[in-house]
């Protein structure tokens, strides 16, 4: 909502609104650490006053705007600190200016409540270095570029923090982080020790190690990374602390991601043991598929090697799914691409069935997108049964497949420039092939088929099933 209301009443450029953009991606950090509301207002392009763009709320502390005010015009003259944060360019009482290029496009307030309390250590540690980062947010170091890579799962204040100096020794751990490093095996304290030593302690798993945890971890870089042993998995994420040019410490944000990463690999090797069922399925339908190809061969009568022929094609239309899953995460397909096989193995099945003709040119165009495996599982065999009738009865000279796919439904269509349909024909009284089509499409898929001379001449089968792209 911000941005829109930026572009509405605002002149900033779509540069200035990124950098904006990547403050309030980042900003919860701020105001998590310094216990206080953070609002963001931009100046009008009238410059009659500011307008709130965007709120942040503390996970830490009560908040002091209870009431959503995004939106609210301030004119000038009613918050002095907020006017001359935005006309000198300077930090006025709790007002940041954010700086972009050369001039002032927006001021950050800090908003604390007014009740007054004990500040313990922690609340210190806490209120000391959101006032670096907003330091740095007025300098343009915040937020640093390589947070713009962490996932939504980064670790919250709440989760540990640890403090370092500008020697990259713990100043402070809090007891949420104190316990996260206990999960590793640190048995000791960790006050006062260089954090990059302890984290090459704790870490020694097998695999590949993450080259950015040792720069993380002192405190050099920006970033995050997994801290991990055989005992757990800690989450770590670091910001350098600058005042100007010269570094005064480093935030490291700390969680256990022991239970999420057990679960993550528990789906991965889940997703790894499907693909190889649908490999081995592959695998056993293209045998049978093998021996029909065999039987048909040693097939005494030319009906009996159609009928064997057929069976060949239904069972490579189903082993090409499998074929195709097997080599895909999840359970969605790229249809188009089953589609595209399916030509190809009716193509070399064409002459056959042409008896004498020149085969038809087979093509298809649009697309379906991804597809649930159930039902390109039985379309592929309505494409595969729809296309064989047509080589083997329209006489056509291009048969084209036809695929959309909508938010409601998924259509297939296939149309050739043949003969047309004899007089008197329905899908009741056609051969197996239509039959098969007509069970799957309105039985399994619970959707509509239907036949009809298209308006060119030929015939055009459509097939339309509920659905659409998962």
């Amino acid at each position: 909502m911000w941005d829109r209301i930026a572009q509405e009443r605002t002149d900033l450029s779509e540069a200035e609104r990124n950098h904006l953009g990547r403050i309030v991606a980042h900003w919860s950090l701020i105001a998590d650490l310094g216990l206080g509301d953070l609002i963001l207002w931009l100046p009008t392009w009238n410059e009659a006053g500011t307008v709130a763009a965007a709120l942040v709320r503390p996970t830490t502390a009560p908040t002091s705007v209870p009431e959503d005010i995004v939106g609210t015009f301030m004119p000038k003259g009613r918050e002095r600190d907020l006017d001359q944060a935005l006309a000198f360019g300077r930090v006025m009482g709790q007002a940041y200016p954010v700086w972009c290029g050369e001039r002032v496009i927006a001021v950050v307030a800090r908003y604390a409540s007014a009740t007054r309390r004990v500040a313990g250590h922690l609340e210190e540690i806490y209120l000391g270095t959101a006032k670096d980062l907003l330091s740095m947010l007025v300098d343009g170091s915040f937020p640093p570029t390589a947070l713009d890579e962490t996932g939504a799962e980064s670790p919250r204040v709440g989760d540990g923090l640890i403090r370092l100096d500008a020697h990259g020794s713990v100043e402070y751990a809090s007891p949420n982080a104190v316990s996260a490093l206990r999960r590793l095996g640190m048995a000791t304290s960790v006050l006062g020790l260089e954090f990059a030593s302890v984290a090459t302690r704790l870490s020694h798993r097998q695999g590949p190690v993450d080259e950015t945890l040792p720069a993380l971890a002192r405190g050099r870089v920006a970033g995050q990374a997994d801290l991990a042993n055989a005992q757990a998995t800690v989450q770590v994420q670091g910001i350098p602390l600058l005042a100007g040019a010269d570094q005064v410490g480093a935030l490291i944000l700390v969680r256990d991601v022991t239970d999420l990463r057990h679960r993550e690999q528990a789906l991965l090797s889940k997703d790894a043991t499907i693909r190889e069922i649908h490999h081995r399925v592959k695998n056993n339908l293209q045998t049978v598929a093998a021996l029909l190809r065999l039987q048909a061969r040693r097939a005494a009568s030319d009906e009996t090697r159609a009928a064997l022929g057929e069976a060949e094609l239904r069972v490579a239309s189903i082993a090409l799914v499998h074929e195709t899953m097997s080599r895909q995460p999840g359970d969605d397909v790229a249809f188009d691409e089953i589609v595209d096989r399916i030509i190809g193995l009716v193509a070399d099945l064409a002459p056959a069935y042409a008896q004498g003709q020149e085969p038809p040119r087979l093509v298809r165009e649009g697309s379906s997108g991804l597809l649930v495996g159930e039902v390109a599982t039985a379309l592929a065999m309505c494409v595969s049964e729809l296309l064989h009738n047509a080589v083997e009865h329209a006489s056509a000279s291009q048969i084209t497949v036809r695929l959309a796919s909508q938010e409601s439904a998924v259509s297939v269509e296939v149309c050739d420039d043949g003969t047309g349909l004899p007089a008197g024909f329905t899908v009741q009284g056609a051969g197996l092939g239509l039959q098969i089509v007509q069970s799957l499409a309105t039985g399994e898929l619970r959707g509509t088929f239907t036949m009809a001379v298209s308006p060119d001449g030929g015939t055009c089968a459509v097939i339309r099933v509920p659905g659409g792209e998962p």
